[in-house]
């Protein structure tokens, strides 16, 4: 493990160590990729954690179902690994695989102006909830919002018509007492 960091503006959240695993140095890790394993396509992980920024590399991996077990190279001291519980997990943007015109990123919607149909503006979103049946949007008041209510929105195709990363907006059809 090395601590040279990567470009922060550069990195995405994709997972979080979480505890250890055995004797061996191995660490639970909570993955926020669709499907979980896909966290381990990744061999190199920029940790992260109060300030603290680590380079690491992904020796093997396997899922629990729920969550990950991840072995490190050069982790092999259980007390060492306990050490990394609360990192975060990062990586490249760039290495995230192209979507089609209409798919988005969790992180590409984050900070986008929400403005409904009447053109009240909402405010902007703050981050994503994962609920099982949609994912759904908070949205926090922001300079010139409508008024100071945060707003739980479902991202679903009635809900958002248009989104324009290149203006920061999102456009929907929600009205603004619901």
């Amino acid at each position: 493990m090395n601590a040279t960091p990567e470009n922060a503006d550069d990195l995405i959240v994709v997972g979080k160590i979480f505890s250890v695993h055995g004797v061996r140095g191995e660490v639970k890790v909570f993955s926020f990729t669709d499907p979980i394993e896909n966290l381990l396509d990744y061999r190199h992980w920029t940790l992260r954690h109060e300030g603290k920024v680590k380079q690491v590399e992904l020796v093997s991996g396997r899922s629990t179902q729920k969550d990950l077990v991840a072995k490190l190279k050069g982790l092999d001291d259980r007390d060492e690994a306990r050490l990394l519980s609360g990192y975060e997990i990062c990586i490249s943007r760039s290495l995230l695989p192209n979507l089609s015109a209409d798919e988005y990123y969790w992180y590409q919607l984050v900070g986008l102006k929400v403005i409904n149909q009447d053109e009240q503006l909402f405010g902007k979103i703050d981050h994503l909830l994962e609920t099982g049946a949609n994912d759904v949007m908070v949205v926090k008041p922001c300079a010139g919002s409508l008024d100071d209510r945060e707003r739980l929105l479902p991202y679903t195709e009635q809900c958002v018509l248009k989104i324009d990363l290149d203006a920061g907006e999102m456009r929907v059809e929600w009205d603004a007492d619901f």
